[in-house]
């Protein structure tokens, strides 16, 4: 069994970090608390959690989900999933670290789950095939994400204010295709569900959302090498 071992620059957002539990209350008060229902009802065993935040997926992991590795590395954030922890249904361990170089060993986890995170991650495909590396094989890959709008105009508005939208929200880019930088890691998307998060009948930049599942093939030489410099 191996981990990756990369030196990575700390992440620090104090800002987000203090406004983002607000953020979210409202985010659930108008269907959030569905959508992570909805991403984590067939979690199972031993389950990675990339960039758990303040830990708001923790109380709605089904009983069959064994046991959690939450990783988050921004302090701020990690210490509130920790309190989450503590309230959690299943049993979850919140640990110290970046998705590109996860705390894990290889082919150990059941399930990894990447929940409104790839938007934020600085290497998606090193953080890929890092999910890749600690799945089985045949493991599942749970993710709810925003993305890119298919619409061009919606688009366009997306790429102009994503011109400051990192910097306001701790690095969270509102131009990514997450579901297609998943195949290119060589999963399998399994099922997808398209649809635009409205709140109080307005779409904000980050309104287009997937939630869905991939699988990791079930030959360990079908995925991409663990801990590939993918670049970006």
């Amino acid at each position: 069994m191996t981990m990756t071992a990369t030196r990575q620059s700390k992440v620090s957002h104090p800002l987000f970090a203090r406004i983002y539990p607000k953020i979210n209350a409202v985010a659930e008060a108008h269907g959030a608390i569905e959508h992570r229902q909805e991403l984590l009802a067939e979690a199972t065993g031993l389950v990675v959690e990339i960039g758990a935040g303040t830990g708001a997926n923790f109380c709605h992991y089904p009983p069959r989900a064994d046991r959690v590795i939450a990783v988050e590395p921004e302090p701020r954030l990690r210490a509130q999933a920790e309190r989450a922890a503590a309230d959690a249904r299943v049993h979850v361990e919140v640990r110290a670290g970046r998705a590109e170089a996860l705390p894990v060993p290889d082919s150990s986890a059941d399930a990894v789950v990447a929940s409104l995170v790839l938007c934020t991650i600085a290497d998606v495909p090193k953080a890929l095939a890092e999910a890749a590396r600690v799945l089985k094989p045949g493991g599942r890959l749970f993710f709810y994400e925003h993305i890119r709008s298919a619409n061009p105009r919606f688009a366009r508005k997306q790429r102009i204010v994503n011109l400051v939208w990192p910097l306001l929200g701790g690095g969270c880019n509102l131009t990514r295709d997450s579901e297609q930088a998943i195949r290119d890691a060589g999963f399998t998307i399994e099922r997808a569900r398209h649809f635009d998060f409205v709140i109080k009948g307005r779409a904000t930049p980050s309104a287009p959302c997937v939630i869905g599942t991939a699988r990791k093939p079930a030959s360990p030489a079908s995925t991409p090498a663990a801990g590939a410099d993918a670049g970006g």
